[in-house]
């Protein structure tokens, strides 16, 4: 019997991440957390002769959210930009899932054309000891896997 090796788990706080705006790179060392979804588009096919109504895939859609510490005007300053000029923005996002205690090696995600939902535009909380941080999500409009998990063998 193959069991999975404890020491082969990834370590979530040993990821890096980095947004390419406007073909600047900029290492988003002050990230909590990231979670992106891919979520295909399903269309029913009804089918003469069948009581279900099978579906087949039409399309995806994905989309995110990144959490960082309220620490950079970065995300800010475009969508004011937006605000005052309407002329939208994209950038790319590139994770780097590297835990090198683990066996599993590298995984390296490109999210590219990325497009924030919403922001917020300012905060404060003197009620909380915690650090003020801000959830932004997005949508993204393509993706790229560059480097992938070893296949583990198990112990």
């Amino acid at each position: 019997m193959t069991f999975f090796r404890e020491q082969d788990a990834v370590s979530g706080k040993m990821a890096r991440a980095y947004a390419t705006i406007n073909g600047r790179r900029e290492e988003l060392f002050y990230a909590k957390s990231l979670e992106a979804t891919i979520e295909k588009n399903k269309v029913d096919v009804p089918i003469l002769g069948k009581t279900n109504t099978p579906q087949r895939s039409a399309g995806w859609s994905g989309s995110g959210t990144l959490t960082v510490y309220y620490v950079t005007s970065v995300f800010r300053q475009l969508m004011r930009d937006f605000i005052k000029t309407g002329k939208d923005f994209w950038f790319d996002l590139q994770i780097i899932n590297e835990d090198e205690t683990s066996g599993t090696g590298k995984q390296t995600v490109m999210l590219l054309g990325c497009n924030l939902d919403s922001i917020i535009a300012t905060k404060f909380d003197a009620t909380s000891d915690d650090m003020l941080e801000e959830e932004l999500p997005f949508t993204f409009n393509d993706y790229d896997l560059l480097d992938q998990f070893n296949t583990l063998t198990g112990a």
